[in-house]
């Protein structure tokens, strides 16, 4: 040492030292963030195909072991799940197609209800004229930025086209994860020393052990939430309950936050179709089936290993949601997920045991993911991850 660092007191250079390391670390993940997003085109479609993966991947385990070929069990799964979604999509459709007519009189009579309080009202009485001076003002704004809304239109093209493209990529990326992800995975590895090989294998398959159990809980939940949303509209005869409920449901997907901000549209819908009553009354079927997810349905279902604290939950979701929208949202617990019980196998001083204890968490079964003799079988890691070739 020096003379001069010995003249520095050492709890400044132990500062400093965990300074630079921690300025290295954090401009690092600044480049990976940066990259992420320049390349976020096959970034998000990959990253929604790897959650269609974990959800699918069980179902195509199943048929190879029963005899089918994988090939051939991976396109009775995709077509079965195409034809599943497209059915319910196409039944969705036509409700809200039926549903909008009633909603849109129930519009109408509002607005008139509204213009009438307005002029009559006991607070502000204004006249026809100044209502009449608002729509004509906001129909002028229109006009004088239309030149804005056709560009917009063109951009909304654009894109249409950036997501036409990337369902197709993540479409593809999910047949050949499905097909032979695990032979992927295991070359990908291939990259890590042999010394540490063993180790990364291990704490992938326990991660995505954890995001198998993830998606399927998040399945259930969200299916619960659509169930219990869905009916109480319904038996309240509020128009377009069905389309609203498939609303809160693709909502759920998005923990704490989704299936909340989407049924406050079915309680604005229940308040323009029915009044201030029946907007209360779904409001309070909404905090209750929230009330059934948080005390039941999310201890029980997700289980420990997909147990993430809800302060963690809550960051994820905004920092995925300030990076990339709602997609960010969406895939920013489930990395949690992943990176938490990946996180533990890594650091852990026994990867089996650690990895066992994750995927059983997980409501997986540990011992065949630990010895199964046939790897390819295995459905609690990433395709590839139990490849037998270490």
């Amino acid at each position: 040492m020096s003379h001069a660092d010995a003249a520095v007191d050492p709890v400044v250079r132990k500062a400093a030292a965990w300074s630079w390391r921690l300025l290295t670390i954090f401009a690092a993940v600044l480049a990976l963030l940066w990259v992420i997003v320049k390349l976020e085109v096959i970034v998000v479609p990959f990253l929604l195909a790897t959650l269609a993966t974990a959800f699918l991947l069980p179902a195509v385990d199943l048929l190879t072991s029963r005899g089918l070929l994988r090939g051939a069990a991976v396109a009775v799964v995709l077509l079965t799940a195409i034809v599943g979604m497209g059915g319910i999509m196409t039944f969705v459709v036509f409700q809200f197609i039926d549903g909008a007519p009633a909603l849109v009189e129930q519009v109408t009579k509002s607005i008139d209800g509204a213009r009438i309080w307005l002029t009559e009202g006991p607070i502000l009485h204004l006249s026809s004229e100044q209502i009449n001076n608002v729509g004509q003002t906001a129909i002028d704004a229109l006009k004088n930025n239309q030149a804005k809304l056709t560009s917009g239109i063109f951009s909304t093209a654009g894109a249409l086209t950036e997501i036409i493209t990337g369902m197709l990529l993540a479409l593809f990326t999910l047949i050949f994860l499905l097909q032979g992800g695990r032979d992927i995975y295991a070359f990908v590895t291939k990259i890590f020393p042999a010394s540490v090989r063993d180790r990364v294998r291990d704490a992938g398959r326990a991660g995505f052990g954890s995001l198998i159990g993830y998606v399927r809980a998040t399945f259930v939940v969200a299916l619960v939430d659509a169930v219990g949303i869905g009916t109480g509209l319904a038996i309240m005869g509020v128009p377009l309950a069905l389309p609203l409920a498939s609303l809160v449901f693709l909502g759920a997907f998005v923990p704490l936050v989704g299936a909340v901000l989407t049924g406050f549209v079915a309680v604005v819908v229940a308040l323009i179709a029915k009044g201030w009553v029946y907007a209360l009354i779904a409001l309070g079927l909404i905090i209750a089936v929230q009330q059934l997810e948080a005390h039941v349905l999310q201890p029980i279902v997700m289980g420990r290993a997909v147990s993430v604290h809800p302060l963690a939950v809550v960051l994820a979701i905004a920092g995925g949601g300030v990076t990339a929208g709602i997609i960010g949202a969406l895939i920013a617990v489930p990395t949690v997920a992943f990176l938490n019980s990946a996180v533990r196998v890594l650091v852990a001083a026994d990867p089996a045991a650690a990895e066992a204890e994750q995927l059983a968490q997980a409501g997986e079964v540990a011992a065949a993911a630990v010895s199964d003799p046939d790897p390819a079988l295995a459905t609690d890691g990433p395709p590839g991850a139990a490849d037998p070739e270490r």
